[in-house]
């Protein structure tokens, strides 16, 4: 492998990592605090159906999928899925309080686009199905 696709290769691995970390700590609090049940409140208030099982699929998946993740695996979905949920994320809560997470304003969009960005790489730049294929890992 060339130094400079090694080079490339290693970035993206820890960004990956990154992200995945930075995911994983946001449904290990909300799983440790017992957040999950005033998620789920939340969400139904907003008029998504079995809010609770949804935000236990959220947390779940922020905790376990994020570990898969890390590792290289299942990159491409796993990275939609969570675009998806930060996406909604923005729509709810985050787009109408502005731009700004703290400075600015309070509680904004800015750090869940900044993932979202970091998650569509991965997912552009993870083998595809003619590849080593959508469960292998990345590396």
């Amino acid at each position: 492998m060339p130094a400079d696709t090694r080079r490339l290769t290693h970035a993206m691995t820890f960004l990956r990592v990154a992200v995945a970390t930075l995911l994983f700590i946001h449904g290990a609090y909300r799983a440790a605090t017992g957040g999950v049940a005033g998620f789920g409140g939340y969400l139904g208030g907003n008029h998504i159906p079995a809010g609770v099982a949804v935000a236990w699929l959220i947390t779940t998946m922020e905790i376990l999928g994020t570990v898969a993740l890390a590792l290289g695996f299942f990159v491409r979905p796993l990275a939609l899925w969570y675009t998806a949920v930060l996406t909604a994320g923005i729509l709810m809560v985050h787009g109408p309080e502005g731009w700004f997470v703290v400075g600015g304003g309070r509680n904004g969009m800015e750090y869940s686009v900044a993932l979202i960005a970091l998650l569509l790489a991965q997912a552009w730049a993870a083998p595809g199905r003619r590849g080593r294929g959508s469960g292998a890992p990345a590396v």
